[in-house]
């Protein structure tokens, strides 16, 4: 574009004064000058000193790094078939922990870690070895598999009793919670004589319960003393969302002690045999119309040891009226209220124990000693 002449005076004004002024600014206004500054390296902070480890520490650590050698990992798998190759499949089941019994390879664990399982696997350290079922004994929820691993790597637990522990005394938890191997917890016997129930419905008497984090996986792993010494085996959780609420069962040491040897010696539990039948339904409705707590004794077996001490059952007399038995009250001591009471009891016996029963004859109490028979 062409600028006519008439304006080319104007312009050039214009821009002269713009010099003038940009002249006047630079001269009035100081001149900003920036400033360097050494940049400050970043450093890691001095490590503050500690004093040496509290003797409870240094003790909780021992007891771990002794113990853990005797933990193990359990995978259990199962066969499932393919629908459309028609090939049978080992799928992973669930996982689970256990501990070595002894140097021949015994490992026990809970019956439902591995129920329902076709194969298992151990590991013990950084190996694994294929296991094999030696015996179960569901109505306890107690398993005992077998591995062979060299006897280096066989560490047994330290054994201990259930007969003393005390509620408030310490407690240690270790096994494999959600699959996260040689997991340490702690806390404290919160209760003991728990009663709770196993795979079979029937109960487990003496059971301990504790608030040391008991999570799915930890099932079938040691409970120990503050001596590092089996205690109990970790079996359940109370707990509305299914992870531990600090309410944790274990099964006391001494059922483990009589049952896991029967286990390896004959794959079972011989059950003693009283040789008597109930009925809750008949029990209830006659402790109530008498006003009295026990089980009642529906059945007598001819030639059973209940027979032979002269039990009696219930049996119908005139006019059809009923005739109550003998209620059961206690054994050995131990109150008895229901059928399950009851089962559970003679479920901690074994074949040729005594156990002194208090019964209710005619209103009147009597005690009855009774050896108990294996059951065939």
């Amino acid at each position: 574009m062409t600028i006519s002449s008439p304006w080319r005076p104007w312009l050039w004004a214009g821009l002269a004064a713009g010099v003038i002024l940009g002249a006047l600014i630079s001269v009035a206004l100081p001149r900003v000058v920036p400033t360097l500054r050494p940049v400050a390296l970043a450093q890691q902070r001095a490590v503050t000193p500690r004093g040496p480890l509290d003797p409870d520490e240094r003790s909780t650590i021992a007891l771990f790094r002794t113990a853990s050698a005797s933990v193990a990992f359990i995978t259990t798998q199962t066969r499932r078939i393919d629908f459309w190759t028609r090939n049978i499949l080992e799928v992973p089941q669930g996982t689970g922990s256990g501990f070595v019994w002894d140097e021949d390879g015994h490992i026990v664990t809970n019956f439902h870690v591995v129920q329902d399982a076709t194969s298992a696997e151990v590991t013990l350290g950084e190996k694994a070895y294929d296991a094999s079922l030696v015996g179960t004994a569901p109505d306890h929820d107690l398993a005992v598999l077998k591995i062979n691993a060299p006897r280096d790597k066989l560490v047994p637990i330290h054994i201990g009793t259930s007969d003393d522990i005390q509620v408030g005394q310490k407690v240690f938890a270790i096994g494999n919670p959600f699959g996260l191997d040689h997991t340490l917890t702690t806390g404290i016997v919160s209760a003991l004589g728990r009663t709770i129930t196993s795979v079979t419905n029937r109960p487990i008497d003496g059971a301990i319960q504790t608030d040391a984090a008991i999570n799915p996986g930890n099932s079938g792993g040691p409970l120990l003393d503050s001596g590092g010494r089996l205690i109990g085996v970790n079996t359940a959780i109370y707990s509305p969302s299914g992870a531990s609420a600090g309410v944790g069962f274990a099964i006391p040491v001494d059922t483990v002690n009589r049952i896991v040897p029967q286990l390896i010696a004959h794959g079972r539990v011989p059950r003693p045999y009283l040789g008597v039948s109930l009925d809750d339904r008949l029990s209830s409705v006659v402790t109530r119309r008498l006003g009295v707590d026990g089980v009642l004794l529906r059945d007598v077996e001819p030639n059973s040891p209940a027979a032979s001490v002269g039990l009696r059952g219930t049996h119908l007399g005139r006019g059809s009226s009923i005739v109550p038995g003998d209620i059961v009250q206690e054994i050995d001591g131990r109150k008895v209220r229901t059928s399950d009471d009851l089962l559970g009891r003679l479920g901690n016996a074994k074949p040729g124990d005594t156990v002194t029963l208090l019964i209710l004859r005619d209103g009147q109490p009597l005690k009855v000693i009774v050896r108990l028979r294996a059951a065939e």
